[in-house]
């Protein structure tokens, strides 16, 4: 039920619109259509994609939060509008690779999934302007985007969340091989995982087939996006057997 007041937006991105509330700590995500890659350089709509990824995203954070991974979600309030506590991003896009796929492929000359000896973390400055550029943890650090001990604290967070998810999605007949998380910091200093994890954030193959269950579908004209999208959510709400 929604019985908060929405005010003016205060921000768009690709995936969302963000508005605020009369309470200042609290924030509104609305979850678009939107479909963009490669640095918005492709743009199109998935039809269902917002109710999807927001249903996506709160079972994920839901899983998370159990396992004692603090996050921005308070609650649903309808198919489309997620409310969640405001917290200041950190500027960086916190990248977790099992296989290689991706940028990562293209970035080193290496075939798509092979699999990584142990769980890689990168860290990229969130800034599309500039193309979302790979840092190291002293430039993080030394441009301002985050402390020493957020940097730790994120790569610590980022490998926990990538523990948890990779058993829940397996469970699911499906391999996590690489996702984007964002952090930001709460009113208390607290740091909370933010935005969504989804089908947009998380490059999903199932089991086996190694069928491609992401936005690679969209990226690549796979075809199938919609019915891969709602596979996936309904994959990540079922109960395994």
């Amino acid at each position: 039920m929604n019985d908060i007041t929405i005010l003016a937006p205060i921000y768009e991105g690709k995936a969302k619109v963000v508005f605020a509330t009369p309470d200042p700590e609290l924030l509104v995500l609305h979850f678009k259509d939107d479909a963009t890659a490669f640095n918005r350089q492709k743009v199109g709509t998935i039809a269902g994609k917002g109710p999807i990824n927001l249903r996506v995203a709160v079972r994920l954070m839901r899983e998370l939060e159990a396992a004692g991974i603090a996050t921005h979600v308070v609650r649903v309030l309808d198919e489309r509008r997620l409310l969640v506590r405001k917290v200041a991003i950190i500027p960086l896009e916190i990248v977790v690779r099992n296989r290689t796929a991706g940028t990562f492929s293209k970035r080193y000359a290496v075939e798509e999934g092979i699999a990584l000896a142990a769980p890689l973390v990168e860290l990229f400055w969130k800034d599309d302007a500039h193309g979302d550029p790979l840092v190291n943890d002293a430039a993080a650090v030394l441009l301002g985007f985050a402390t020493a001990a957020e940097v730790t604290a994120i790569q610590v967070l980022a490998l926990r969340v990538n523990t948890v998810l990779r058993a829940f999605f397996a469970a699911r007949g499906i391999e996590l091989v690489d996702f984007k998380i964002e952090a930001g910091r709460a009113a208390d200093g607290a740091l909370l995982l933010a935005d969504e994890i989804s089908a947009d954030s998380c490059r999903l193959w199932e089991i086996g087939t190694g069928r491609k269950l992401d936005k690679d579908r969209f990226r690549r004209d796979l075809g199938d996006i919609e019915a891969t999208y709602a596979e996936v959510l309904a994959r990540v709400e079922a109960v395994p057997a």
